[in-house]
């Protein structure tokens, strides 16, 4: 039985992003399953503590106060920047939090967040390429291109996306690069806010994948971007045995259509495995057209 690493995380957008994720080994039940790790650890930037009133925004929101902590989220030109981390899936700022707004049923499979990015807008996204560390490998950008076509070749669906590489990332809507500190394997996204996708997508770890994992990962990390949530979210029954996010309806809005119970063949599941091919299922498809 083989251990594998990984940590599909989202954060919240805003002006600026920041995280770091702590990892510990956790053993898969199946070989070709990778796994999400967790840590259990609460910190703060100033005092060393998340106050009661985040952990009370929190559990308002339906979300799962275990572990929440502050963290280092690297950008494209090596500063970092703490935000908050919670369920080991999601990146905010103290301020994105208090901020959260209430919405939404519980139904069926496929969710999204309260926020979704304007209607009929073309999203520049651009492939990092600007230094050896933060820059995409040959396999990366292979899996960006493939993943930017399955949402450009979907019908019934407003908006749209036009790639390009380099460095200039600044003005790009979304921009997409290689996080050269974090173990294991996976990426890390975010929601919409205020009509925009989120801006960073962090990938690592890829490398050792086939490419239709790597377009997996990233087609994953810009369906939260877009605002897609976890399909398993409440179970997290993709990584197999172990914590769920904390259900509820608040945040995790039911997209009419989609099927109900678990699908494994999801884009948005929680975890990925070797064997994934990198394509939408229908219910991926049927929560696309219905947000956009």
């Amino acid at each position: 039985m083989k251990n594998f690493k990984l940590c599909f995380l989202a954060i919240l957008s805003s002006t600026v992003f920041f995280q770091s994720c702590q990892k510990d080994d956790i053993q898969s039940q199946d070989p070709n399953q990778v796994n999400p790790e967790t840590e259990v650890v609460s910190t703060d930037e100033s005092s060393n503590k998340i106050t009661k009133e985040v952990l009370s925004k929190l559990s308002s929101f339906y979300m799962n106060t275990d572990g929440v902590k502050y963290v280092d989220f690297l950008l494209p030109d090596g500063s970092t920047k703490p935000m908050i981390q919670v369920e080991d899936d999601i990146m905010m700022t103290e301020q994105q939090i208090m901020g959260l707004e209430m919405g939404g049923g519980l139904e069926d499979r496929n969710y999204r967040t309260n926020n979704l990015v304007s209607q009929g807008r073309t999203i520049t996204i651009i492939g990092f390429t600007g230094n050896p560390d933060q820059g995409l490998s040959r396999k990366e950008q292979t899996g960006l291109r493939r993943a930017v076509n399955n949402y450009n070749q979907l019908n019934g669906v407003s908006i749209s996306f036009r790639l390009t590489f380099g460095s200039d990332y600044q003005d790009k809507d979304m921009v997409v690069y290689h996080n050269p500190d974090q173990g294991g394997s996976g990426g890390v996204a975010g929601f919409p806010e205020n009509g925009r996708p989120n801006k960073f997508i962090q990938i690592w770890g890829l490398d050792g994948f086939n490419a239709n994992v790597a377009e997996h990962v990233i087609t994953h990390e810009i369906g939260h971007s877009v605002g897609f949530r976890h399909s398993d979210w409440q179970t997290r029954q993709s990584c197999g045995p172990g914590r769920g996010e904390q259900a509820g309806s608040v945040g995790a809005n039911a997209i009419p259509g989609t099927s109900a119970g678990y699908n494994p063949n999801s884009i948005m599941v929680a975890c990925f495995s070797r064997n994934d091919d990198g394509e939408f299922d229908r219910d991926d498809i049927v929560g696309l057209q219905f947000m956009y």
